[in-house]
Formats: structure tokens, sequence, C-alpha cells
């Protein structure tokens, strides 16, 4: 007789049994009887039924094996979880430390959908220039021509995004059509997403495709230019010296109602002073004022920029106060001109007052500053107080340049301020980046010497 123990044990392994097969049976694949048909449904028991003493044999084989499977450690409740995160690392971070070009394209093509990823610009523009400069153009085509078809691409914003991006890979052709295509995912089109267009072209010197793309801008895409527009292309003008053409642009602007700001009168007062036409540059700044326009910071240095090139510095410092009379502040770019000039003139001491005041008027200086005060106090053989600049300037991690470094290294040997010779060449040899070895070199041979020219 069996026990009570031993029927429940039995009943137990017969149950386990049971569902293995019937797990085992709905795994296999469907033969030409389906499993629940009338042929099963005759037989008394079907083939692989469990039978009585298959259900003694798995008990005893419970029996048996039950130790060791109670020996063996049951998995980590948070291994599973660890492993599911370390697949699941934040695509963002992966992308970052991808390397290969190829897997890089594969996991940013893999996470189209992904709005964490899409409408992050700095992963973008991350992935775009590493592609890029592996020279994957191909791939670079494949990513941004899958992204202009998401819904994102109906956006005008996500889609000059695209175009930037085509720009700094250096595909122009690519960002003129996907402006040009724009219509077939239907985007609309405005000033907004020409003028990106215009600046990749430009920037690519295709000048007849910018200039082309702005003058059919109106009639065959239906945009409405804006002053951004106008002033693309007057700039366009400046750079190539073509400057009554520039000039003309301003005059056309305001055919449709748009009127030239600052920064057409800016841009093209730049350019007449540049190429020493003064009349025209000033005929601009009244032209601005009687206007109503009212210059800004970079109007004012574009003017002291010609009055310095022109070493009429006193004139210069004037109008600097005409500029605090006005309300606007001079920044670095103007104190260093300002101090350029009164050097330049061979007034040294107007242009150490000049340094004072910036710093009393709470403007402090920066490598630029630095880098003019230690190349002229070195030619005017103040050497003492250029060390004392170039110290401060490479403390902060500015360091003039080699060949004023090697004007100061000489001018304190020769005065035999070795000391504040070897303080400088400190200073140099712990930069980063490191200067070559031909620069260290010349460094060191004028420090190993006591007085030049020995």
């Amino acid at each position: 007789m069996l026990s009570l123990g031993a029927i429940r044990k039995l009943c137990a392994a017969f149950d386990a049994v049971a569902l293995t097969v019937i797990a085992a049976g709905l795994s296999r694949q469907p033969s030409g009887r389906h499993p629940f048909s009338t042929a099963h449904a005759h037989s008394p028991h079907p083939a692989d039924f469990p039978t009585i003493a298959a259900c003694r044999a798995a008990v005893s084989a419970s029996k048996g094996s039950g130790r060791g499977r109670r020996m063996q450690p049951s998995p980590s409740p948070t291994a599973a979880p660890a492993a599911a995160k370390e697949e699941e690392q934040p695509v963002l971070v992966r992308i970052k430390h991808e390397r290969d070009p190829e897997r890089l394209y594969e996991l940013f093509r893999a996470n189209a959908h992904n709005r964490l990823l899409v409408e992050n610009r700095f992963a973008f523009e991350d992935t775009v220039a590493r592609l890029a400069g592996a020279r994957r153009n191909d791939l670079v085509e494949e990513i941004l021509e899958q992204h202009k078809a998401l819904p994102q691409g109906r956006r005008e914003g996500f889609v000059v995004r695209i175009i930037g991006l085509y720009g700094k890979a250096r595909m122009p052709d690519h960002a003129l059509r996907t402006f040009q295509e724009m219509g077939m995912y239907g985007c609309p089109r405005t000033a907004k997403s020409l003028n990106a267009a215009m600046k990749v072209l430009i920037r690519a010197r295709l000048f007849d495709e910018a200039m082309q793309l702005f003058q059919e801008g109106s009639e065959k895409y239906g945009v409405e230019l804006d002053d951004i527009s106008y002033n693309t292309v007057v700039k366009m003008f400046c750079d190539m010296g073509e400057l009554r053409a520039a000039y003309r642009v301003m005059l056309e602007m305001e055919e449709p109602g748009v009127q030239p700001d600052v920064i057409t009168y800016t841009t093209l007062m730049a350019a007449f002073y540049k190429y020493g036409q003064r009349e025209l540059g000033d005929g601009l700044w009244n032209l601005m004022r009687l206007r109503g326009c009212e210059p800004t910071l970079a109007s004012y240095n574009v003017r002291i920029q010609f009055l310095i090139n022109r070493r009429r510095g006193w004139q210069a410092n004037d109008l600097v106060r005409k500029m605090y009379a006005s309300g606007i502040k001079p920044d670095e770019i103007t104190y260093n001109l300002i101090i350029k000039g009164f050097f330049m003139m061979g007034e040294h001491e107007m242009a150490k007052t000049v340094l004072l005041a910036m710093h009393g008027r709470g403007c402090k200086p920066n490598s630029k500053v630095y880098q003019t005060m230690v190349h002229y106090l070195c030619e005017k053989k103040d050497f003492d107080l250029a060390f004392r600049y170039c110290k401060d300037s490479m403390e902060k991690n500015w360091f003039p340049s080699v060949d004023t470094i090697n004007q100061l290294l000489k001018g304190l040997m020769s005065i035999s301020k070795d000391r504040n010779a070897r303080e400088i060449m400190k200073l140099v040899t712990g930069r980063k980046p490191s200067y070559s070895d031909d620069e260290m070199k010349v460094f060191k041979d004028i420090v190993s010497h006591r007085k030049t020219g020995r």
C-alpha cells in the first residue's frame, strides 16, 4: 500500500510530467494532422501520455537530484537587470563613445525614431562631424536622408539643421537639394531655410549658385526675402571685392519694403574702409545716422580700425569717448585697437595709460591685448615690463606668438635677466599643447647663452 505522502508525491510528479509533455507538444511544428483532430480524440491514451511507471520514475529522479539542484547557487536577483542595463546603455552615451564609422552609422540609424536622439542637436552635429572626418560622406548622406523622411522633416527648423549639417560635411550640393525638395516632404519654405542654404553655398565659395538661389527665392520658391537674405548677399559681394554690386543690393532691398539695418551699413563701411575708400565709408556712417539707425559696438570698432590703420590714434580715442556718451561700452577689441594705435604712433606712455583705464572701467584684457603689449614693449626694449605682462598672460594660459617670445627671451638675456628668462622657459615648457621640438630648441638655445650674439 502507498502512504498518503507517497501518493501526493506521485500526483505532483504526474502533474509535472503532464505539463512538460503538453508544452512539448505545443512547441512542435504541426504535422499534417491537427493535434486536436478526431483521431486523437477517439484514442483512449495518446502515445506520449505518462504512465504510472513513468510517474514513479519521475518521483525517484526528483529525490535523487533534488539535493543537486538545491546546491546550485540561484542567479543573483540583480544579475539580469545589470546585464539588461549594460545592453540598454543610453544611446547618447553609446554614440558619444563609438569610434568605428560603420558601427556609429548603424547605431544612429537604428535609433532614428528615438526623439531623445533626433531632437539632440549636439549628437547630430557630433556624429556628422566624425563621419565627415572619416571621409564617409556616404554614411552622412544615408543618415540625413533617412531623417528627412521622419515626421520632424515637416518642420522647417529641423530641415534647416539638416541643411547646416550638409554644409559642415562639405556637401553643399546636398544642402541645396534638401532646400529644393522641402515641398516633397510637406515642409513649408521661408526665408529661414533659404538663408541657411545660401550660407552653405557661400561658405563653399559657390557664389553663382548662391546668387541664383537668392534671385529665384521669391518667384520659384515663393519665399519672401528678409533683411538677413539681403545682408548675406551684401556680405558675399563685399568679401569678393565687388563693392558697387554690394551697394546696389542695399539700394534694391528697399523696393520690396525691406529696410537696411545697422548690419547692412556696418558691413559696407568695413569693406569701403578696407579698400581705402574713406569718403564712401564716412558717407555710409552719416547716412546710417541720418536714417535713424544707431551705430552698434561693431560699427564703432569698424570706424576705429580704419582710424588706427591711418595712424590717427587720437581721433580713435575721441571716438571711444563718444561711445561712452552714447551708452555703448567699449570691449576688448576696442581697447586693443586703441593701444595698438598709440604704440604705432610712438605714444607708448599713452598706450599704457589706456591699458590702466581699461582695468579701471572693469574690462579685463584678453590674449590679444597681452600679445599687443608684449610685442610693442619688446620693440621699445622695455623688457622688464614686457616680462611682467608675458608672465601674467602665460599664467592665464595665454601664450604670445613664438616670434614675440623669442624677442623677449633675447631681450632678457641681453640685459642679464637670466632668472626672468628661466621663468618664461618654465612656463613655456608647461604649455599644453606643447610647442614643437624645433621651437623648443630655439628657446633653449637663446637661454643657454648669457648674451645674445655670443
